[in-house]
């Protein structure tokens, strides 16, 4: 496979490309690792600082990635209340059904909160559980006209953080079109922005959870929900954050991790060795080697 690795930049008086990888902000002085993925990057959160890029700025379907932007859409909301609750509708489930999406499972007639639909949102990867919050969160007359504005604050929210080469079409990522991509550049920094809510911060890094909510017969749903991100369980010090896949995107996945007082967010998309290909891009960051069992889901949980 040919690497595309970002170029370094030489201080003279003529630019001059150099052919190895960029290693900025990284104490090894082994070059980054290579990953099979299409597009990769790897971000410093701390210091801003780009460690390595692999066709970073080149745009690509994210699959269920999309589903940061999702989740911090609605956590930038003026005036949010995590405990509203939300009345799950049939056509939720519907739309999960016919589009074959990952789903929370979500049933018809439950009152989940806002923080619980995140959950489902970001662990499961829930379909229904983005479609709920679409149609909560937008605005119009029909769910149809609230989903469809939603979207467009998701594309407003992008052009406000500077992502030049980021588009939306979907609140989930499942697209009939080309018309919902993004880059590994611009995921990282979206998510990057998405971590400083402790919300969010908080959502992604869970492995599992178990949630209560009213049930529409008037008892008590429980909701149990496993994160479909590996690398969670996994890797010492993993912190989130979001798997996405479809055929068009191929396997995605948007990781961060924290060691010491360095955290990193970083991207692969299109990448049939996804979490492998994240454990070297973290070993090279922490210039360690990590023995890793990786988690195993159980048999009913969703893959994404």
């Amino acid at each position: 496979m040919t690497r595309r690795w970002r170029v370094a930049a030489v201080a003279s008086t003529v630019a001059v490309a150099i052919a190895v990888p960029v290693a900025m902000a990284q104490a090894s002085a082994e070059p980054p690792p290579e990953v099979s993925a299409q597009g990769a990057y790897l971000l410093d959160t701390g210091s801003d600082k780009e460690l390595m890029a692999k066709d970073a700025d080149t745009k690509r379907p994210m699959a269920s990635t999309t589903k940061i932007m999702t989740a911090l859409v609605v956590l930038e909301t003026r005036g949010l209340d995590l405990n509203q609750q939300v009345t799950i509708k049939q056509e939720y489930r519907d739309y999960v059904t016919k589009s074959g999406a990952s789903t929370a499972d979500l049933q018809t007639g439950d009152k989940l909160t806002v923080n619980q639909l995140l959950y489902g949102l970001m662990l499961p990867s829930g379909c229904d559980a983005a479609m709920a919050l679409a149609d909560t969160f937008g605005t119009g007359d029909t769910t149809a006209e609230r989903t469809k504005s939603f979207i467009s604050k998701m594309n407003e929210k992008a052009q406000d953080l500077g992502l030049t080469n980021t588009q939306y079409d979907s609140f989930d990522g499942v697209s009939a079109d080309a018309d919902n991509y993004s880059t590994p550049h611009d995921l990282a920094r979206l998510t990057g922005r998405a971590m400083e809510n402790a919300t969010f911060d908080t959502v992604v890094k869970s492995v599992s959870t178990k949630q209560e909510a009213p049930a529409a017969n008037g008892r008590t749903r429980y909701y149990t929900w496993d994160n479909t991100n590996q690398l969670l369980g996994s890797y010492e010090g993993a912190i989130g954050v979001k798997t996405g896949t479809t055929t068009p995107a191929g396997p995605c996945l948007v990781f961060a991790a924290k060691r010491g007082d360095k955290t990193v967010v970083g991207v692969v998309l299109n990448d049939a060795d996804r979490y492998p290909d994240a454990k070297k891009m973290l070993d090279w960051t922490y210039d360690t080697t990590t023995e890793v069992k990786w988690r195993q889901l159980p048999k009913d949980a969703q893959r994404d």
